[in-house]
């Protein structure tokens, strides 16, 4: 049996203020293992598999590969599809260990209160600044995880002190509450410009919904009519009118619901019972789940959407989440396999900084490779699989960074 993976005892956390000692070394590899599984989804990006697909398109492999690297369209799920809401999931399954943690160090409940209030907001103003990295003005937009996070931390918190019934009521209260709000909202008439709201009548004839499913058609439903009034309440270039993608201040509700699942986790992992007992509760937990939202997107009562996070995406996305954490548990903790893990545990460790680092490094160590190496230093196999090399150095790179902050015992925590 490997011996476990824990952070040193004398690491250190960088807050927005101050430098001060990590919280206590016990952490599970399954779950820093898992969110370094995410987070390298996330950081994968920069292999570019959809342009080695184009450029080698007789390909089935890099189709594959290449598709469950991109977002679907609208119903429905890729493996990329899974990285929010495994990272809001993840959220969730440690707050019961940092609450515990606090408690252990003294800390009062208004204390603990005012911290998660700090986090949530710092959340939602780093989402809204890697948002803005590329705009000539801060670009007021709550779509991105950190912010979807933020915005749903402080009641995750309040639910955290609470016992595990009121987790349930609170879950099926979101759930249901969000599903009715789309479901009165009004539907889009006739006269209705889709493509006044970026909706070509292509994309409909290939991913539009019909029927009652029409409530949760894209930039015609409640969260686009609500961010048109919201979001032009702040400074903008030109007037807000709709999200390219779809994308909605608004989902930060359900994801509140996946975030409470992740809470639900982290309570059974932490109380006394066999590490194979939990597993099979997260296993049968993660196929009800599954097949709940699937049903409910077959039946035609909620599409399975992410990227307006339907309550049917919660339960399917969430049941996914349960499998993933069933899975990793398993290995590490059940089996006792860890070693193979290191490389995602820097990840997982690191997470905020990781995500940071893949929203701001990747064109800097990208272009600083060519400059270095020449354009032509990726081309060995072939143009076809230049950007592969490419992202795989860049990639690495990343990794080694991460790397010497865990060697460094330097984790970015909020």
């Amino acid at each position: 049996m490997s011996a476990p993976i824990v952070l040193p005892s004398d690491a250190v956390s960088f807050t927005p203020a101050v430098v001060v000692p990590a919280p206590s070394p016990a952490r599970l590899t399954s779950i820093d293992a898992y969110r370094g599984f995410v987070m390298f989804l996330m950081m994968a990006e920069v292999l570019n598999l959809s342009r080695v697909a184009a450029a080698v398109p007789a390909s089935g492999f890099w189709k594959f590969l290449a598709w469950h690297q991109s977002h679907v369209e609208w119903v429905g799920a890729s493996l990329h599809d899974l990285i929010q809401p495994s990272f809001s999931f993840l959220v969730g399954v440690a707050l019961p260990y940092s609450i515990a943690s606090r408690a252990a160090q003294g800390q009062s409940r208004s204390t603990m209160t005012w911290h998660a209030v700090g986090r949530a907001l710092v959340l939602i103003l780093l989402g809204v600044f890697l948002r803005s990295t590329t705009r000539e003005m801060t670009y007021w937009t709550f779509e991105d995880t950190l912010s979807q996070i933020g915005l749903g931390y402080g009641f995750l918190f309040v639910l955290g002190f609470r016992p595990a019934r009121d987790h349930w009521i609170a879950l099926g209260a979101i759930l249901v509450g969000y599903w009715a709000a789309f479901a009165l909202f009004p539907l889009p008439g006739p006269d209705y410009d889709h493509a006044r709201v970026g909706v070509t009548s292509e994309w409909i004839a290939a991913h539009g919904l019909t029927g009652f499913a029409s409530h949760w058609q894209k930039n015609a439903d409640l969260a686009r009519a609500f961010d048109v009034w919201w979001l032009n309440l702040f400074p903008r270039e030109t007037p807000f009118l709709y999200n390219r993608g779809g994308y909605a201040t608004l989902s930060f509700i359900p994801t509140l619901g996946t975030m409470i699942l992740g809470l639900i986790a982290g309570q059974v992992l932490r109380r006394a019972g066999a590490a194979g007992e939990k597993v099979r509760w997260f296993a049968v937990a993660g196929l009800a789940l599954l097949l709940a939202g699937a049903a409910l997107g077959s039946l035609g009562i909620c599409p399975v959407v992410k990227r307006i996070w339907t309550p049917s995406w919660t339960l399917f996305s969430g049941g996914w989440c349960f499998l993933l954490l069933a899975g990793f548990h398993y290995v590490t903790e059940v089996r006792g396999h860890r070693r193979w893990a290191f490389p995602l545990v820097v990840i997982g460790a690191n997470s905020i900084a990781a995500y940071v680092i893949a929203h701001l490094f990747e064109v800097f160590v990208g272009r600083n490779l060519v400059t270095h190496f020449g354009a032509g230093a990726f081309r060995f196999l072939g143009p076809a699989y230049e950007p592969l090399l490419h992202g795989a150095a860049i990639l690495g790179i990343m990794w080694l960074m991460l790397y010497g902050m865990f060697r460094r015992r330097l984790f970015l925590k909020i």
